[in-house]
């Protein structure tokens, strides 16, 4: 009784859960599976876009966005793409302006679609050389692990804990995390203990539910249901814009999620907003498969290239708006 009481809480943004609904359309695609050693690296440790070395203490994980030095030496995974003739990525198709799906238009769309298509221009010369795999949130990793696409491109965050289960390219967008809430929510001021017996969702399997399983200052996050139709998952969902969807009825009371995801959803509901400051520092990366380094130097390789213009003409297209004052891409760390 007490959640059917809570879901009578709605509040506005219809409009934009016309949007959310227009976004959840699928799409079905080939799998693939491939596995083999990395190609021979071609060191570049120095130059405009390039960054700087830096030597990596595993056991302390200091630096997990530091990733492999770039090249354009063919590995048997690059091999495998241009015998296909298609780069399988795993993306996303409900995060407005990072990857979404244009209602009008009818096309994947945004900030992640752009790099990916940057990646198979370089690796097949066309960026529509392309086979686009929409992925929630909890299944990135086992897309990659059972080999149904090459690469995830879907605001994915490196970590200590990833690096143990993907390979990730050299960073290509800082963010961090922040509480979207209700602009009169009454009460809710940032990550802190305005939080404390709030019902706070997050996306399963990501940053912002590690963040609150480790210090959740009071905060309801946590679902009691059994996930089943009867008794479904409330505060931790398969996809993040599922919790922009509980925060409209009125189901949830604050969201927790990267400030980059969360500046377009308050740019899709104009009756949200972000509270308080980011309160880690994150890194995006590109995702493969564990033991693909030939793919992986092969993408920092674009990304070399990706940050001397590419990069800022996608920002100014897809982000500033929602994202003003970010001057340029993180600098890359190499191991």
């Amino acid at each position: 009784m007490l959640r059917a009481a809570k879901r009578l809480r709605g509040w506005g943004g219809v409009a934009s859960m016309a949007v959310a609904c227009g976004l959840t359309a699928s799409l079905t695609l080939l799998p693939l599976a491939h596995d083999g050693s990395g190609a021979a690296a071609a060191p570049r440790t120095t130059g405009p876009g390039v960054g700087t070395g830096v030597q990596i203490k595993a056991d302390t994980c200091e630096h997990p966005e530091a990733s492999l030095t770039p090249s354009s030496a063919d590995g048997p995974s690059i091999r495998a793409i241009k015998e296909r003739g298609k780069l399988i990525v795993g993306v996303d198709q409900s995060s407005y302006r990072w990857g979404y799906r244009n209602p009008e238009k009818g096309v994947l769309e945004g900030f992640d679609i752009d790099l990916a298509r940057a990646v198979a221009a370089d690796i097949l010369g066309d960026p529509d050389a392309i086979i686009f795999r929409t992925i929630p949130t909890n299944q990135r990793i086992a897309a990659l692990d059972s080999g149904k696409v090459d690469l995830v491109v879907r605001t994915m965050t490196i970590n200590c804990k990833r690096i143990e289960q993907v390979a990730f390219s050299t960073a290509y967008f800082q963010a961090g995390q922040q509480v979207l809430a209700p602009k009169l929510a009454t009460g809710i001021t940032g990550y802190d203990s305005s939080l404390r017996g709030k019902r706070v969702c997050t996306a399963e399997g990501s940053t912002a539910y590690d963040a609150l399983a480790e210090n959740s200052f009071g905060a309801v996050f946590k679902d009691e249901g059994d996930g089943t139709k009867d008794d479904p998952d409330l505060l931790t969902v398969p996809n993040q814009l599922d919790c922009l969807a509980r925060l409209q009825m009125g189901e949830v009371d604050a969201v927790v999620t990267d400030n980059a995801l969360a500046a377009g959803q308050a740019a899709q509901d104009p009756a949200v907003e972000l509270k308080g400051k980011p309160f880690t520092k994150e890194y995006y990366g590109v995702a493969a498969k564990l033991g693909n380094d030939d793919l992986v130097r092969r993408v920092n390789q674009v990304l070399v290239g990706y940050r001397q213009g590419p990069w800022q003409k996608a920002y100014e297209k897809w982000l500033e708006k929602d994202l003003p004052g970010i001057t340029g891409p993180p600098a890359p760390l190499y191991k």
